[in-house]
Formats: structure tokens, sequence, C-alpha cells
């Protein structure tokens, strides 16, 4: 493989999990690369931690916002959300720059106060509980529908404040929403609007209930806002899917991958059933290997340079967060998984001004679900490689057969 030419757009790449051997060679010979696309202008890849943190920290440089195409690697300001266009659907908060985005995010950032997620601890580990419980005395399960993907979908309804019955459909729409390039996953663009369509009237109905009747919910706080002026209806649109996709499919992944790290790595689930202490190094450093979040984009407004590569206004920039967290310059044996590392902030949930709302919501339940999960099933491994979804974007777990005895 010719590394230097290797198109990091290519979905295929990621089909058996990050090429992490692809931006190794990258972050040491051509850490701000230009990847030519086919079918689009190309793109400088940005690969190192210090640059990924340069560029996330200057959106007066490199801009997030729909108008110059957006957080993900296609031009959202043609594509928009589900392939409906710009002007059919409103730009997500990610999708914002300073100071619309403060602005919104100060709407947002109350629901995910540290108070508030520390009193979901208890109902978070209930939650769990009744989740293992329904596994009874079985040996084997398949991890990821059965196990991974409930407890952050529950989690979400009720932040969301909708009938668990409802997390199906929750669910549903998130992945539509991020799986545009598996075949599997994939709906037509028919069906991919028709979500969209569909989880907009569940919102306004949302929204028009706690507008009536308020209650301690994170819609209701939305709808009641006052902060610079309230939220639109048309902006609360482009935040509830935000909302849906990020508490799903980041935590989901996660715990899926966690699982694989801790049954590949023995040591370190030994180290972490005897030490529980070690829990939130260990969901730290889970996600710093998961990288749960492939890229984001960001696209330049001015002319700028970066390690002496000439940027040029309207170019699109790259930031490839699982190379960031395997930079051998910044993390100690950074290709070891370990528990009790705690030397420096792993860039999985992003940082500069869009750095993850639900950072600590994410941390807290893989920190209960490990320490409950490890209780029961201490021995606990894939039984066969898990089927990985096809995406540049999320690095998503389909299916994982899991040995639980």
């Amino acid at each position: 493989m010719n590394q230097a030419t290797v198109d990091l757009k290519n979905p295929d790449l990621y089909i058996e999990g990050v090429p992490h051997e692809v931006f190794t060679w990258l972050r040491r010979n051509d850490p701000v690369h230009w990847n030519t696309e086919t079918d689009g202008r190309g793109f400088w890849s940005v690969t190192r931690y210090d640059d990924v943190v340069t560029v996330s920290k200057q959106p007066e440089v490199f801009s997030s916002d729909r108008d110059h195409g957006g957080h993900r690697m296609f031009d959202e300001n043609v594509v928009g959300i589900a392939g409906m266009g710009a002007k059919a659907t409103e730009a997500p908060m990610i999708s914002m720059d300073p100071p619309v985005h403060n602005q919104y995010r100060r709407m947002v950032s109350p629901g995910f106060s540290p108070a508030r997620i520390r009193g979901l601890e208890e109902r978070i580990r209930a939650r769990t509980r009744a989740i293992l419980d329904r596994l009874g005395d079985r040996r084997e399960c398949e991890f990821v529908a059965e196990v991974a993907a409930e407890l952050p979908v529950q989690v979400l309804a009720e932040l969301l404040g909708v009938p668990q019955e409802d997390r199906l459909k929750l669910f549903e729409w998130a992945n539509s929403m991020v799986a545009e390039d598996d075949a599997e996953l994939r709906k037509s663009p028919e069906a991919a609007a028709d979500d969209l369509r569909a989880m907009a009237a569940y919102s306004v109905a949302l929204w028009q209930d706690r507008r009536a009747h308020p209650g301690d919910d994170l819609i209701s706080m939305l709808a009641h806002s006052t902060q610079d002026g309230g939220m639109s209806m048309e902006r609360y649109l482009g935040t509830f899917v935000l909302l849906v996709v990020a508490g799903n499919e980041t935590t989901r992944n996660s715990i899926s991958g966690g699982l694989i790290a801790l049954a590949e790595y023995p040591d370190q689930r030994r180290k972490l059933l005897a030490n529980r202490d070690l829990l939130p190094s260990a969901a730290a450093e889970i996600v710093r290997w998961i990288s749960p979040v492939i890229h984001m984009r960001r696209t330049a407004i001015v002319d700028t340079e970066l390690r002496g590569k000439k940027i040029r206004a309207g170019d699109k920039v790259i930031l490839w967060y699982p190379s960031a967290n395997r930079d051998e310059a910044v993390f100690t044996d950074p290709f070891a998984f370990d528990v009790a590392r705690a030397e420096v902030a792993h860039l999985g949930f992003g940082i500069g001004q869009h750095y993850c709302l639900g950072a600590r919501l994410a941390e807290l339940q893989l920190r209960v679900f490990f320490d409950e999960f490890l209780s029961r099933y201490p021995d606990a491994a894939p039984i066969a490689p898990p089927r990985r979804m096809r995406s540049n974007f999320v690095a998503g777990i389909k299916e994982l057969r899991v040995r639980l005895r």
C-alpha cells in the first residue's frame, strides 16, 4: 500500500477498523497531507494532535459553518441533512460558528451540567442492571443490539422526556442520519427523507407539548429557554437531530469497542477488576482507543499556513481524531491500551468551542456500565470478529457476538 496516495475518504478503508498504519505514516512523513478526491476538489488531512487542537481553536480561520460546507466531509450547504438539501433543513449547532454557535450552546448546556449528570448516575445504574438482567443465564449474546445500543438510547429517551417505547424510533433515526455509506444500513434518499420528516414531526409535537406542559426534561428546557432571545423552531429541529445522533452513536460504539479492548488486553481487564477506582481513567482510555467519531471537517475562510503547508481560503480541512489520539509525540506508548492512563486529555470528544456537550454523560455511562458488566461477566469476550459500519465518519459496530460466560 502506498500510504501517500491512499484516499482517506474511501469508506472501504474502515470496514476492518481504523487504518492506523496509514495514519502513522502520515504523522511521521506528511502530517498535513493533501488528499485528492476523484469526485471532489480534495482536502487537507490533519493527523497530529497539536495541529487538530490548533485548527479546532481557530474558528475565525477554520469554519464549521454550513455556509462554508459544515462539519462533514461532504458539502452540507448543498446536501443538507439526509440528502434533503440545505434549503429544506436547518443547520445543527455543530455546523455553526461563534457567536451564533455560542448562543445555541448556552441554551443546551444547562441540560448537561455536572450536577444534572451526577443526578442521573443511580438511574443509569438501574437501567444497566435491568438490561443485563434480561440476559439471564445465557452464555452468548449479540452484544450490540441486546446490550450496547440499549443503555444510551434509554438514557436519551429519559433526557428528552419521551416514552421508553419510542426509543427504537430514536435508534432508527440516528442510524438513518449517519449510515449513508453502508449498503446494509443505507436507506434510499426517499426513505431517509421520510425519516427526517418523521423526526421533525415528532420533535415539533414534543415542543408544542412542552410549551403547554413543561417538565424537567431537555425538550422543556429548550422550548422555554430565554437565553439570547430563545431558540427558534427552525434551529430547534437541527438541535434535536444532533441530540438524537450524538446521544446514540458515540456511547453505543464506545461500549462495544470497550468490550473488545478489554478482551484483547486481559491484563488491563484484571487491573480494572481489582481496582474500580480506575473506572474514570478506563472510560477515558476507551474513548481515546475507539475514537468513535472518526473525523470532523473545517473549511479555511482565509489563506493560512499549517506546518509549512499553504492552505487557501475555501480549502476543506479534515481533522482525524483516531490519528491524533495515537500521536507518539503526545501519548506514551499510544498503541497500548492502558486503563490507568491519565497523562493527556484525548480528543475523542473534540476540543475547542465544539467540545462535545455530552462528554460527561458518555463517560458516566461507560463507567457505570463496565462496573456492572464486569461484576457479572469478568471473562466476556467476542467469539467472532465485529461487523463494522462502512463509514469514514463513525467507528460503528453493527454486530458483535460475545461469549458471556
